[in-house]
Order: structure tokens, then C-alpha cells, then sequence
């Protein structure tokens, strides 16, 4: 399989800003727990150090991964990585309790801020290159949410603003109190809504594109189809992995491991090879806890695909045929977080 820890990352611009940024980034939540157990702060920070060191420069983190053990793993780790050329994101906007697990959606002015200052020590830096809001208060207008962004932007602790799963309406209004430089959205071979009216208006308004679970939650790399899901996981209740509907989905898998052999990659590597393909303006930010997942994912880079190539990969995941909702609009995978790990910070 196509696995190859020499290549080259390149580095692309992240929407008009000037955010630069590695074109393959890393997304940190699974070190906590969730999709596996969570690993040994350790390991945690050796797989970090060891994407840097392979030319990932880019990490995405947040404030409700553990919850806030994830930001706390990735300030050690950074403590070890020179930090001037680290891009780094987290999130603020939810919140919650532990028992009973609930979850609570915050854009206050006030919220933003405190939020902000918090991350902040919890990394153990001076700034945050890309700050998201990671879900929309709608009882907050944007506006305001943006507004106190815009200040901690002035103030240097922030250095870009973004949004994670923010409606068309939504983006256009924060856009237009201060540029957005990223929207991060779930984007796969098999969740792709986002093609139809916010693609497009990203590049209108020049915002980068942040695919989070590009792998569909590891589905491409064989999780359920070829290994079991961990009953501590957050995928044993995922439509998508259980019962009938992982049986028809298991047929989408076998199309792409057939034309991934074409390819000479592995599964993986075509499906993040798709997403990597769809511009220079997107960012993908797979996950892991190994190091030979790591290595696989950067050798997606090598895999290129044409026109046609893109289309007949399309082509063999019709939405239509996918099997299960990706349930994500719930966030219950973060109500398992509080459920399943107590904040210890």
C-alpha cells in the first residue's frame, strides 16, 4: 500500500487572511477518547511531535475535547515544538454537564471571552492562531459573538476567526462583522451537503474549508468493516456503523477498496486523497492514535487523481445510498464525552 513518510507536505493559504497552513492537518480529539480508549499523555504527544516532524503544521483542538483534557495534552506537546511555526485552532461554544449528560450551546459576548482566556492557559500559549466558534448560539445573535472575536483578534490572543457547522445565513452575517478565514464542516465521500450552497460561498467570500472526519469517522479505513467497533466508542451507536444499515454501507466500502487498488493505495488513502483533491482552499484534518495511520494518511498525498479519476471515485459512494444519518447535528458524540470522561481540569 501506498505508505511513504518522506513526502513532501505542501503548505497552502487558508482562506484570504493569511493564515498558511500545512495542506494535511491533524485533528486531536481522538487522543482523548470518543472513537477509542484515550491514550497516555505520552503517546498522546509523541504522535504530535511526530506528525510536526513529517511536515504537519497544522492542529485542531477544542475546549470540550475530554472535556479540556485535549487542550491540556496539546499544550504539552507544544511545549516541546516551536511554536512560531505551529498553526493552532480550538474551539469555544459548548458546554454542559457531566450527570446528567447534557450539552449547552453559549455565544455570549462574556462567554466568548472567559472561554478564550481559558484555552489560552490550558495550551499555555500567548495566542490562538485559528479561534472557531464550534456550534452557533442562535439565541445569541451573531453579531454580537463575532463582535467580541473582532476584539480579542485586536488584542493579539486571537490571530483568525472562524466557524464550525454554521449555516450559509450564518456565515454571511459573521463575514461581514470581521473576515472569516475558516469554516470547518464534516466533509467525506460519504457526507456531503456542504457541496451544494457553502462551498460555494467560502469562495465567494475567500474563507478556507476544514473537512473534520474526512475518513467518514474512520469508516474508509475499515473501522466496522474490517475490525470491530470498540464498545466504549461513540460509533457502537452511530447509525451509520450498526446493524442493517452497516451491512448496505459495507458495499460502499468494497467499491472503494476495488478502486483503490487501481490507485495502489489502501482505502484511506483514496477517500482523504478525494477530499484533498477538492481545492487548494480545503484542509482536511484526520485522526488518529498511530503512528502507521499517521504515515498512511500523509501518503495520500502521493495518490493523484484526475478528473475522471474524482468522478468515478464519486460515483461509487451515491448518497442515496448511504445508510444512516451521520447524527453529528446532535452532538451525541459529544454528550458521550461528558458521560463517558469527567472534566478534570
Amino acid at each position: 500500500m501506498a505508505e511513504d513518510n518522506t513526502v513532501e507536505i505542501p503548505r497552502v493559504k487558508l482562506g484570504n487572511q493569511g493564515l498558511e497552513v500545512s495542506k494535511l492537518g491533524f485533528g486531536c480529539m481522538g487522543l482523548t477518547g470518543v472513537y477509542n480508549s484515550p491514550v497516555a499523555d505520552e503517546d498522546g504527544i509523541s504522535i504530535i511531535k511526530d506528525a510536526f516532524s513529517k511536515g504537519i503544521t497544522f492542529f485542531d483542538t477544542s475546549d470540550v475535547y475530554g472535556p479540556h483534557l485535549n487542550e491540556v495534552l496539546v499544550g504539552k506537546a507544544l511545549k516541546q515544538l516551536p511554536r512560531e511555526k505551529i498553526q493552532l485552532a480550538t474551539k469555544f461554544g459548548i458546554t454542559g454537564t457531566v450527570d446528567p449528560p447534557t450539552i449547552v450551546i453559549k455565544g455570549t459576548p462574556e462567554y466568548v471571552r472567559s472561554a478564550c482566556e481559558a484555552s489560552l492557559k490550558r495550551l499555555g500559549v500567548d495566542y490562538i492562531d485559528l479561534y472557531y466558534q464550534h456550534r452557533v448560539d442562535t439565541s445569541v445573535p451573531i453579531e454580537e459573538t463575532i463582535g467580541e472575536l473582532k476584539k480579542l483578534v485586536e488584542e493579539g490572543k486571537v490571530k483568525y476567526i472562524g466557524l464550525s457547522e454554521a449555516s450559509p445565513d450564518t456565515i454571511r452575517r459573521a463575514h461581514a462583522v470581521h473576515p472569516i478565514t475558516a469554516v470547518q464542516m464534516e466533509w467525506s465521500l460519504w457526507t456531503r451537503d456542504i457541496e451544494e450552497e457553502i462551498i460555494p460561498l467560502c469562495r465567494h467570500l475567500g474563507i478556507g474549508i476544514v473537512p473534520y472526519s474526512p475518513l467518514g469517522r474512520g469508516f474508509f479505513g475499515g473501522k466496522a468493516v474490517l475490525e470491530s467497533v470498540p464498545a466504549n466508542s461513540f460509533l457502537a451507536s452511530n447509525p451509520r456503523f450498526i446493524g442493517e444499515n452497516l451491512e448496505k454501507n459495507k458495499n460502499i466500502y468494497n467499491r472503494i477498496e476495488s478502486l483503490a487498488k487501481k490507485h495502489q493505495s489502501s482505502p484511506a488513502q483514496l477517500a482523504l486523497a478525494w477530499v484533498l483533491h477538492q481545492g487548494d482552499d480545503v484542509v482536511p484534518i484526520p485522526g488518529t492514535t498511530k503512528i502507521k495511520n499517521l504515515d498512511a494518511n500523509i501518503g495520500s498525498l502521493r495518490v493523484k487523481l484526475g478528473e475522471e479519476d474524482l468522478k468515478e471515485v464519486s460515483d461509487a459512494v451515491p448518497i442515496n445510498q448511504v445508510a444512516g444519518d451521520r447524527t453529528y447535528s446532535g452532538m451525541t458524540h459529544l454528550q458521550w464525552n461528558f458521560a463517558n470522561t469527567p472534566p478534570k481540569v
